[in-house]
């Protein structure tokens, strides 16, 4: 049986403690060996070393290992090959540090955790009570509980008075939970109604308690959070697979045309094994490989990290960054994600007129309205107003900042917008006696001096108050109260209610015995006042947007259904015929029927952690790549589940910040949806520049395979060399690659459904761009290469690789200002405007130029310089690539 559901007779014979008297120091000691230290666990953490070698294990990372181990083996046995080997080796080590800094930020959840228990307890021992350290509470400890403290364990209460906690952080409940030791709850009841209990890392914000101890360090709810959070497996993001299954099929690619190639030297030279014919196989390798591709998307994706930034979002790890535009569904919490967790007056029934209040949050910028007019507060508006002002303990500290309740804080706000003084009110109207808020009268009263009358402003429960009542003031005119009257206040009530408001009553008298504690009777009724943490401004134009764009959001809160509900139709996630649910209404389903129903579902309230992760589990099983957003302690095992967690940067806790990808700087919806768009963008850039360097490589290979089978024609000579074929890789197309990853969007990126999660980079559709691309390069460098053998003369057969080695590399920056568009012509936009773009290929072009013109490095690289002449052609064959380029989109629009 839970403790929750347990009498506080039976809590206290279950753990034999007396409630005055507390645990002995015997008992103490026995316990703690027990049931161990007060404190949450830590896994075992990544040592340096292991993160490093883990940075090793991407497919990718294993074919560049071996390429660069065969090139040192070669260069050693050769004396060529060492240059190229060390090259990939230096790009390896570059990516595997990168690797280890984002990690290393990473992954300190857990940490967090621990930072939020509380340092010390008051305790009863030996019936003396005294302070000891958080870490050395164990089960039975009596713990006294007053304003201001952190719950450091979780505790069923004994007394309590007036006791209030926040539990937000834990169970999404947006407004301080009353508690009350008294109540007998069943088993099981929802953690955000457990009334009798208070939980590890919450706060108390009002009143005071006593209670026994009854869960300890990873026992307690928050521990059990602490559990998931370890649990949570961190898969592997789209792009990362999408990658994974790239280099694992460029990998068998490889060692086939390898063995191939050899195999046809081994049969043209008569079963003999020749050490070049090997070295022929290892430089056919190297062109296979975009030695450069690893790099290029890790600089673009920390690219578009540092442009997030300046859209209010900080992005965690590098993957992230494209993973966001592939998101279908958004899961978001409500409080202070989708609402500004801030209570906000809506609404003021006078008993005659119910008034709009404009404005949102704690700023005191608004108005009072009456069918869209501003109206001047009189009569029973005017009473609501003062009894707001002064029956009120809260203060507004600054713009949007407010000390105290945040109800008390929503009525302060609104008596400043209906034309009060909100400046120490004490000093015009002097308070001469209170009656502070218990939850037994659920009602609060200050008695002032206004206007030389002591008058007794209370507000409280509308049900409750109303019963002290016997008098009603309407259009100016103070009466006995009759039952039509309060059946008109209590529909009126239910109506604000049934809109997910929290609703006040408010009532006044007049006395003669300000000190007198019996005033809360025959008093005036005047009115009712709604009130609601209100949806964020701009998230509903981001969820419109999100709709637009093929995103389905879901809203998935710990607060009531009817308030979740409200909330939810607002803002549009919940439309007509929509599902709601509620964790109760899931409880019992089987494992099929809670599929069904998530699938459908818009709204979940009332959630536990558990809830959160089982319905990320099930979307993510359906094929969703699955954001979530939250700000609190019951978020984080969640936002660790889902592909892309989102933490809020201004609310959120510290354990939240460090299970998410993501952190939103200013806490806006809107900004996740300017994420996306990022991430669609950097999507389709990524499938540019991929397109570009593969297809260099396909036409590497072509131009060495054809090379090889028709050795004859070709003079028995390689066109190129894998050295040369390391710097194309490697200096000629990376620097377009990068500019091609900083294009700006092509159209609309969130007018389109996301990509497929089993979308690969090179499908169908790329695959074909590659091989006509490909082709193009391959009949350019053969080209030039049989030129310079053939029909140039006097051209030398290293200026004939010269040829082919500059033809390449002219086609290549010629090509990528083809590459800029996947659908659009050259003609339809200007091929300059990217200036990244054309800074690269300057460079690009001044470092061939220098590599084939100084001698120093000519010599290195095995080049002559050319003439004029060859220069010319084999910059004009330069532009046959680019043609093959624009060729491409020729066949993509007649094909698809």
């Amino acid at each position: 049986m839970e403790s929750y559901s347990q009498s506080k007779k039976e809590i206290l014979e279950t753990l034999k403690v007396d409630s005055k008297k507390g645990l002995t120091k015997e008992e103490v000691n026995k316990r703690q060996e027990e049931y161990g230290k007060n404190q949450l666990r830590e896994s075992k953490k990544k040592t340096m070393l292991m993160m490093f070698l883990d940075q090793f294990k991407d497919f990718l990372v294993i074919i560049l290992i071996i390429a660069a181990a065969v090139s040192v083996v070669v260069g050693v046995l050769e004396g060529e090959g060492l240059i190229d080997g060390f090259i990939i080796i230096a790009i390896v080590l570059l990516n595997a540090i990168l690797g280890v800094n984002q990690e290393q930020k990473a992954n300190n959840a857990l940490a967090a955790l621990k930072k939020m228990s509380s340092p010390h307890a008051i305790v009863i021992r030996e019936g003396k009570t005294i302070e000891v350290s958080s870490e050395e509470l164990t089960v039975g400890d009596i713990v006294l509980l007053e304003t201001g403290d952190f719950v450091a364990a979780d505790i069923r209460l004994l007394e309590s008075t007036n006791l209030k906690t926040d539990e937000s952080s834990l169970t999404g409940e947006s407004t301080p939970v009353e508690k009350d030791a008294s109540i007998e709850l069943e088993d099981p009841t929802a953690l955000a109604e457990r009334e009798n209990s208070v939980y590890m890392s919450t706060l108390v914000t009002y009143g005071k308690g006593k209670g026994i101890v009854t869960g300890i360090g990873m026992e307690t709810e928050i521990g059990k959070i602490a559990t998931m959070l370890d649990a949570v497996e961190e898969g592997k993001t789209p792009l990362q697979k999408t990658i994974d299954q790239f280099a694992k099929v460029l990998g068998i690619v490889i060692i086939i045309i390898s063995f191939v190639v050899f195999m046809l030297g081994f049969i043209q030279n008569n079963f003999e094994f020749e050490l070049e014919l090997f070295l022929t196989s290892v430089a056919l390798a190297v062109a296979a490989i975009p030695e450069g591709l690893t790099a290029v998307i890790t600089v673009v994706l920390a690219l578009g990290m540092q442009r997030m930034v300046k859209r209010n979002a900080i992005i965690k790890n590098l993957s992230t960054v494209e993973t966001l535009g592939q998101s279908s569904v958004i899961c978001s919490d409500k409080t202070g994600t989708l609402t500004q967790n801030e209570m906000t007056v809506r609404r003021i029934y006078d008993l005659d007129h119910v008034y709009d209040v404009s404005g949102n949050g704690y700023e005191t910028k608004g108005d009072i309205l009456l069918d869209d007019k501003k109206v001047k507060p009189s009569g029973n508006l005017e009473k609501i107003l003062q009894i707001s002002l002064l029956c009120n303990d809260s203060k507004i500290e600054s713009a949007n900042k407010i000390l105290g309740d945040p109800t008390e804080g929503a009525l302060l706000v609104m008596a400043a917008k209906g034309g009060f003084s909100v400046d120490d009110p004490e000093d015009t109207y002097p308070q001469l006696n209170e009656y502070t808020f218990d939850s037994t009268r659920k009602m609060m009263s200050s008695i002032n001096k206004v206007d030389d009358k002591n008058l007794v402003l209370t507000k409280g429960a509308s049900d409750q108050l109303i019963k002290k009542c016997n008098r009603i003031s309407i259009n100016g005119k103070v009466r006995k109260i009759t039952k039509k009257d309060i059946d008109k206040v209590l529909k009126q009530n239910e109506e604000f209610s049934a809109q997910a408001y929290r609703v006040l009553g408010f009532a006044y008298r007049e006395t003669d015995e300000p000190k007198s504690m019996d005033l809360e009777q025959d008093l005036i009724f005047v009115g009712l006042v709604a009130m609601i943490d209100p949806p964020r401004p701009e998230a509903k134009d981001a969820i419109a947007k999100c709709h637009t764009a093929g995103i389905r959001v879901m809203m998935i809160t710990g607060d009531h259904i009817i308030t979740a509900k409200a909330i939810a139709k607002e803002l549009n996630i919940l439309k007509e015929g929509g599902l709601a649910l509620s964790g109760e209404d899931t409880r019992d389903m089987s494992d099929e029927e809670f599929e069904e129903a998530i699938l459908k579902c818009d709204v979940f309230a009332r959630s536990t952690p558990a809830d959160k992760i089982r319905i990320v589990e099930v979307l993510q099983k359906n094929g969703e790549v699955v954001a979530m957003t939250g700000d609190g302690v019951n978020d984080s095992p969640a936002l660790k589940q889902a592909e892309i967690g989102v933490a809020m940067g201004i609310t959120g806790t510290e354990v939240s910040k460090e299970a998410s990808n993501m952190i939103l700087t200013d806490d806006n919806f809107s900004s996740i949806v300017a994420a996306v768009e990022e991430g669609r963008t950097i999507y389709s850039n990524i499938r540019k520049f991929t397109v570009f360097l593969v297809s260099c490589n396909v036409g590497e290979i072509f131009i060495i395979l054809l090379a090889m089978i028709f050795s004859p024609f070709f003079n028995g000579l390689l066109p190129l060399m894998a050295i040369h074929l390391l710097w194309i890789n490697l200096m000629t197309d990376s620097f377009p690659a990068f500019a091609l990853g900083m294009e700006k969007a092509e159209g609309n990126a969130m007018d389109r459904a996301p990509r497929d999660t089993k979308e690969k980079l090179l499908n169908k559709e790329t695959l074909i761009k590659v091989l006509i691309q490909g082709t193009g390069l391959m009949l350019a460098g053969l080209t030039a290469f049989k030129l310079g053998l053939s029909v140039i003369e006097g051209a030398s057969e290293t200026q004939a690789i010269t040829m082919a080695f500059v033809t390449i590399v002219f086609g290549e920056l010629l090509r990528a200002f083809s590459a800029r568009s996947e659908t659009k012509f050259l003609y339809q936009f200007n091929p300059f405007s990217n200036k990244f773009l054309n800074y690269s290929v300057f460079i690009s072009l001044g470092l061939v130029l220098l590599l084939v013109y100084v001698p120093f490095t000519a010599e290195i690289f095995k080049l002559e310089p050319l003439t004029f002449v060859e220069l010319l052609i084999a910059m004009g064959l330069g532009v046959v690539p680019m043609l093959f380029g624009e060729i491409t989109k020729i066949v993509q629009k007649a094909a698809y």
